[in-house]
């Protein structure tokens, strides 16, 4: 079915000619190739990590002024609130451009961690992502950053809202 993941051999395996012995464990370019692979995936999840980090950070401050400028509205405080609303806009830009930062930094990574894979035996990474179709099919697979970088948008969008809604109309037509 072709909406089913599907990891085929030739994908998962690396091929080696006729006849080629693979390096014993013993063998310290295969150690040191394999310790290296081992500290490079790790940095990808660290990657992982940070931007998860980020995400809660501003999806935190950006809920946060939401809510501060939503109490203050209706106390009629809100002269200077469209600064916050702009704030909120450079923030949600900002977030924007990390999560876009981090998508193609892992994006490399795993591009290095493929190239990586054809001097090991098994090519996993590799053969995952021939399983999920390589991105190319939504059914099968569709990245976390296709809906991770909406976010940032959507409360870019609220915030432009709060600026329009509290930003002195009527000051400044009375100077024009």
């Amino acid at each position: 079915m072709p909406d089913q993941p599907v990891v085929s051999d030739e994908r998962l395996f690396s091929s080696f000619p006729e006849g080629h012995a693979y390096p014993s464990k013993d063998d310290p370019y295969q150690a040191h190739l394999i310790d290296q692979y081992k500290v490079y995936v790790a940095t990808a999840d660290k990657i992982s990590d940070r931007r998860q980090a980020a995400n809660s950070y501003f999806l935190a401050v950006n809920s946060a002024l939401l809510a501060f400028i939503g109490y203050a509205i209706p106390k009629d405080v809100s002269s200077y609130l469209w600064l916050l609303g702009l704030a909120g806009m450079s923030l949600s830009y900002l977030w924007y451009r990390i999560v876009r930062s981090y998508r193609d930094l892992n994006s490399a990574k795993f591009l290095v961690i493929q190239a990586i894979e054809t001097r090991l035996p098994l090519r996993p990474f590799a053969a995952e992502w021939a399983a999920m179709g390589e991105g190319r099919n939504p059914k099968l697979y569709k990245p976390v950053t296709h809906v991770e970088v909406g976010v940032p948008w959507i409360f870019f969008v609220l915030h432009v809202f709060v600026v329009l809604r509290t930003f002195p109309w009527s000051a400044l037509c009375s100077h024009l």
